[in-house]
This record gives structure tokens, C-alpha cells and sequence, in this order.
């Protein structure tokens, strides 16, 4: 491994911490959930769009997440899977 380059684990529990680490904490709530449900199971790809959705301001994924606004189409999928994982506990 080169010097400054990331393992997988590495980046996981990156991704984990700025998905319960948002700024409110209904994205906290709704994404961290997420992250530990799901980012495990992820391909390379699918981690880099969660990666830039991450990027994205609160107050858009908390408008997408309501549904007021529809997500970029780049991000429609992923905030389905997001939130069908948000839904009740079993």
C-alpha cells in the first residue's frame, strides 16, 4: 500500500463517522443508520456516489429524505435505499 492510501476498513469507518457526524440530527439519525446497515455490502462504486451524496448540504438531503424535492437523478437510487432502510425496525 502507497503511503496516504486508504484501506477499505479505513474508509468505511471514514464514512461511518461523517454519516452520524452531519450537523442535524435528523441526517445523523437517517444516514448513520444507513452506514452501519449497509455500507459493509457496498461495491467501490456505489461507495464513491455515497461519498458525494455525503457531500451535499443537510438542508437538500433533508429534502430529498421528506420527499419536498427530488434528488439529482444521480442520487434518486441511493436515497431510496437510504430511505427504505429508515423505515420501522422489525
Amino acid at each position: 500500500m502507497t503511503e496516504g492510501a486508504e484501506t477499505r476498513e479505513i474508509r468505511l469507518k471514514r464514512l461511518r463517522l461523517r454519516s452520524w457526524r452531519r450537523g442535524t440530527k435528523e441526517m445523523d439519525l437517517i444516514l448513520g443508520h444507513f452506514a452501519d446497515r449497509a455500507l459493509e455490502a457496498m461495491s467501490t462504486d456505489e461507495l464513491d456516489l455515497y461519498e458525494a451524496l455525503l457531500d451535499e448540504a443537510d438542508q437538500d438531503l433533508a429534502g430529498w429524505a421528506m420527499g419536498r424535492e427530488a434528488p439529482p437523478a444521480r442520487f434518486a437510487g441511493l436515497m431510496a435505499q437510504i430511505m427504505a432502510h429508515s423505515g420501522p425496525r422489525r
